[in-house]
């Protein structure tokens, strides 16, 4: 049995709270707000993010950060990508001993164009941070905490911490595999975001299954495409955390992107839509950092600079999908001989 801290009392990091109380372990679970940590206390039940889903009796829900953590050596970071300094930073001072950090958002920091493992490892100073591990894949927490079948990928540089989580969480209906692309891993589950957003507005406006095969298609060849650039391996993308996770993203009414993109497609302005959501939509400002990689890394993404222009410029949705549409012709696997070229001359 393993003591573990989950900091950030939503919907993913309730589901991930779940998951491990399944497996034995004790289970503290942090949020800011004390009512909303009262109320899990008291009734067993996160009614605000996951209504109905009765919690393990072996959780606990803490509003004080420093008690969260106390003699806790594993710790998972389950809060929006924009709360992660100040969380960080919180935590830097709370403990006092070497821990490691599993984190389980998406998205990437616009301006600095970091990904959460490099935000982490900036923070928290090296003799407090033993490891950094992501656990990402195509697994939704309204799924997951109703205990239905679940795979996902652990990933870190150090090989031995990504097992370590993997027999953490592992059991009868989450299934955990590992893999050493952490870069791979990360990019995958940020940019994904970017095209579900697309694929949704793709729905709203009304076209069909053709449309969203197509984006989801070409998306994933511009998250390869820049995944690749930055280091991944191309075959990550072809896993969970790539293809996996993009489908799941792009095609489920549980996905917070494609609802915040179907509510674009039918016209509502992009204040009206945040607003409406009640939670955070990490696409709209990974979209942001993923134009400003695009250009530091001279690479052609198509989609999320379109969707860039109808986020933050009142680009006509409509508009935006002729103008895809009307791209100049080029060859569908100009992608792979790319990579395979660059790949050849990196050897």
């Amino acid at each position: 049995m393993a003591k573990v801290a989950i900091l950030g009392a939503g919907s993913w990091g309730t589901a991930l709270a779940i998951v491990l109380c399944d497996n034995g372990h004790e289970v503290y679970l942090w949020g800011h707000r004390k009512e909303h940590i009262e109320a899990i206390n008291r009734t067993k039940k996160n009614e605000k993010y996951l209504p109905n889903v009765p919690l393990p009796d072996n959780l606990t829900g803490f509003y004080s950060l420093k008690d969260a953590v106390e003699n806790v050596e594993t710790i998972v970071l389950a809060v929006p990508t924009k709360a992660i300094r100040e969380v960080l930073s919180q935590l830097r001072e709370a403990i006092d001993r070497t821990i490691l950090i599993v984190h389980v958002s998406k998205g990437i920091e616009p301006g600095s164009l970091k990904r959460i493992s490099e935000i982490i490892e900036e923070e928290m100073p090296p003799h407090l941070l033993k490891d950094v591990v992501v656990l990402s894949g195509p697994s939704h927490a309204e799924e997951v905490s109703l205990r239905q079948p679940t795979t996902v990928t652990s990933a870190s540089k150090n090989i031995q911490a990504a097992k370590f989580v993997q027999d953490l969480f592992i059991n009868r209906y989450f299934r955990v595999y590992t893999n050493p692309d952490i870069i791979g891993v990360e990019i995958g589950g940020a940019l994904k975001n970017i095209i579900a957003l697309a694929a949704g507005i793709s729905d709203g406006l009304g076209y069909g299954d053709n449309a969203k095969a197509a984006l989801i298609t070409r998306g994933l060849a511009e998250i390869s495409r820049l995944g690749c650039k930055m280091g991944a391996n191309p075959l990550t993308f072809s896993g969970l955390a790539g293809i996996g996770d993009l489908i799941v993203t792009c095609t489920s009414v549980h996905s917070r992107n494609w609802r915040a993109g179907h509510l674009l497609g039918k016209g509502k302005k992009l204040d009206e839509v945040l607003e409406s959501m009640g939670m955070v939509v990490e696409g709209v400002r990974t979209t942001k950092a993923a134009k400003q990689l695009s250009e530091k890394y001279s690479v052609k993404m198509p989609i999320a600079n379109v969707l860039y222009e109808v986020l933050f410029h009142e680009k006509d949705p409509k508009e935006a999908v002729e103008e895809l549409m009307a791209r100049v012709k080029t060859h569908e696997m100009e992608d792979l001989v790319n990579i395979l070229e660059n790949r050849n001359e990196e050897l």
